[in-house]
C-alpha cells in the first residue's frame, strides 16, 4: 500500500491511500465518514496512522477496495498538495553506508578545501587514496537530522543565504512502525513501517569549512527545507528486498546520478539494531540510507543552480521532484 499525507483546497494534511495507476489519491478520513458515520481516530494523520497498528491498515484497504473512484473522497493528483508522509517526523538519524559515496566525498571535499585556502591541487587524494576509518566497517555511522525543516513533493528547497554550493543528496529510507528497545537484526523487518524517497540538501561549502572541527554537520544540513521526503510511503510488505533498488537522479529532466541499494554497506536491519540498543526506538522515527554512490553533485564536481529541478526516482517507490530557489542577486552553483 502507498500512503500519503496531502492538501487540498479545502483541507490541509489528510492521510491517503494513493492509486498511483488511476492519478488518485484516497483521503482515509472522509471515506470511513462516508461509509460508517463518524470519525476514526487512526486516520487523523500519519503518526496516528502508523501507532495504530495492523488493524488500521486493514480497514484503509477495505476502504479502498469499496471505492469506485468517482467519490468526493477521492481526489485526482491535479488538485492535491503532497506533503512529506510524516510533515513532523518523530526523529531523523541519516547514516552513511555506501563506500563509494564516503570515498568519492571525501576526495571531492578535499579539493574543496584546497580551493578555500588556496593550497596546491597536485597534492589532492583521488578516491580510491581515501581510507574510511574502522569504525564506518564495524557499526553503521549517523547524525541526527532538524525533523523540523522537512519538505513534500513539489515544495521548493530555499537556498540558504550564506551558501554558494547547494547540492542534492540521493537516498531512501525506512519509519519506524513499532516501538522497541535492544532489537536484533534478525527481528528488526518487523519494525520497519515503510519507505520512502529522501533528499538530503546540503551547503557544500559551509559543511565543509565546519567540519574542519572536526564534528558532525550542522549548517551545511540545517536549513528551512532542507529535507525533502516522499512523495508517499510504500509500506514495507510491498518491497520484498530493498536493497536491490535502481536510483536515479535527473536535473531539469537531464540524467546526472544513477546508483543501486545493492551497495549498501549496513542495512537497515542492522541500523536498527544499533540505534536502539540501550535506546527505545519509537513509532515515526526515520532511518535514511545515506547518499548512493555518485548519488550527489559533489562526486561529480556538478552543481546545481538557481531554479533547478531535482528528481529523485527509485525503483518500486516513485519519484520525488523539489525545485530550489535562490533569493534576489544571490550567487549559486559555481565552484570556482
Amino acid at each position: 500500500m502507498k500512503l500519503a499525507t496531502f492538501e487540498t483546497r479545502d483541507h490541509a494534511a489528510l492521510v491517503g491511500v494513493v492509486l498511483p495507476a488511476q492519478q488518485r489519491v484516497v483521503a482515509l478520513s472522509d471515506a470511513f465518514l462516508a461509509h460508517h458515520g463518524t470519525m476514526l481516530p487512526a486516520f487523523a494523520d500519519m503518526l496516528a496512522l502508523m501507532r495504530s497498528g495492523p488493524g488500521a491498515l486493514d480497514t484503509a484497504f477495505e476502504l479502498v477496495a469499496r471505492t469506485h473512484g468517482d467519490e468526493p473522497f477521492v481526489h485526482p493528483f491535479d488538485s492535491v498538495r503532497f506533503l512529506a508522509p510524516v510533515p513532523l517526523p518523530e526523529q531523523i538519524r541519516d547514516f552513511s553506508t555506501f563506500d563509494l559515496h564516503m570515498q568519492q566525498a571525501g576526495a571531492a571535499i578535499a579539493r574543496l578545501r584546497a580551493n578555500r585556502r588556496g593550497d596546491d591541487p597536485r597534492a589532492l587524494p583521488q578516491p580510491n587514496d581515501i581510507a574510511l576509518p574502522p569504525v564506518y566497517y564495524e557499526q553503521p555511522i549517523y547524525y541526527k537530522a532538524n525533523r523540523l525543516n522537512v519538505i513534500g513533493h513539489e515544495h521548493d528547497v530555499r537556498w540558504p543565504r550564506r551558501a554558494r554550493l547547494l547540492d542534492y543528496e540521493a537516498e531512501f529510507g525506512v519509519y519506524i512502525g513499532h516501538t522497541g528497545r535492544d532489537i536484533d537484526s534478525r527481528n528488526a523487518r518487523q519494525h520497519i513501517f515503510g519507505f520512502t524517497i529522501f533528499n538530503d540538501f546540503s551547503a557544500r561549502d559551509l559543511q565543509e569549512h565546519e567540519m574542519e572541527g572536526p564534528f558532525g554537520p550542522a549548517k551545511g544540513k540545517d536549513f528551512d527545507t532542507g529535507n525533502a521526503m516522499g512523495p508517499w510511503i510504500v509500506t514495507a510488505d510491498e518491497i520484498a528486498d530493498p536493497y536491490d533498488l535502481a536510483v536515479t537522479v535527473r536535473v531539469n529532466g537531464e540524467q546526472w546520478s544513477r546508483g543501486s541499494t545493492r551497495d549498501m554497506r549496513h542495512r537497515f536491519e542492522r541500523m536498527i539494531e544499533h540505534v536502539s540498543a540501550d535506546e527505545t526506538l519509537h513509532v515515526g522515527e526515520f532511518l535514511g540510507s545515506g547518499t548512493v554512490g555518485s548519488g550527489s553533485g559533489l562526486e561529480l564536481n556538478r552543481w546545481i543552480k538557481d531554479g533547478d529541478v531535482v528528481e529523485i526516482e527509485i525503483e518500486k517507490i516513485g519519484v520525488l521532484r523539489n525545485r530550489v530557489v535562490a533569493q534576489s542577486g544571490q550567487h549559486t552553483g559555481d565552484e570556482s
